[in-house]
């Protein structure tokens, strides 16, 4: 069976000509792209993946220009264009209490505090302050929840449920 990995970022394009690659980072940890830190490609959830070193990071505007060991042009990286960064499951930092990885959250389903069934979370939208779920809806738009105290009232990560309290206007 294929060892389960996590996406942690996408490859979007290439940067200059010197192998850098320009990522769209889906973690929150800036470790994962620290220099000697091991990533692992691939292009699609079945192929195989390619392990990559990485041998430089910097931020430019809202994205990580990440090098990669033994790639110093942009014709060694240019086959790595919209593939996903990814690391294995013994990879992952250990999290405080109240805290969740992406995957954990994915695929909850919503329930108001009154039972009310909302959808299923199918994204999340990093845009600053907080992070905000993408919700699923039947027959309707999908709904963006932030990820707050005042509206998330209950994780169950087992029992993949999300429940929250909608702020007036939330759910228009």
């Amino acid at each position: 069976m294929k060892e389960k990995m996590f996406n942690v970022g996408k490859i979007v394009n290439t940067h200059g000509i010197n192998g850098e690659v320009k990522v769209i980072r889906i973690t929150d940890f800036d470790e994962r792209f620290e220099k000697g830190r091991q990533l692992f490609w691939a292009n699609d959830e079945n192929s195989e993946t390619i392990p990559l070193v990485v041998s430089g990071h910097r931020r430019h505007k809202n994205f990580d220009l990440l090098r990669f060991e033994g790639h110093p042009s942009i014709n060694d990286v240019e086959k790595y264009k919209n593939g996903m960064l990814k690391v294995k499951k013994e990879q992952q930092e250990p999290l405080d209490e109240g805290e969740f990885y992406y995957h954990e959250i994915i695929g909850c389903e919503v329930f108001t505090n009154t039972e009310e069934y909302l959808g299923v979370i199918r994204e999340i939208l990093a845009p600053g302050a907080n992070d905000v779920w993408v919700i699923k809806r039947k027959q309707e738009k999908d709904l963006l929840i932030p990820y707050i105290e005042d509206i998330v009232k209950e994780i169950d990560i087992v029992g993949k449920k999300v429940i929250i309290e909608p702020m007036e206007g939330l759910l228009d």
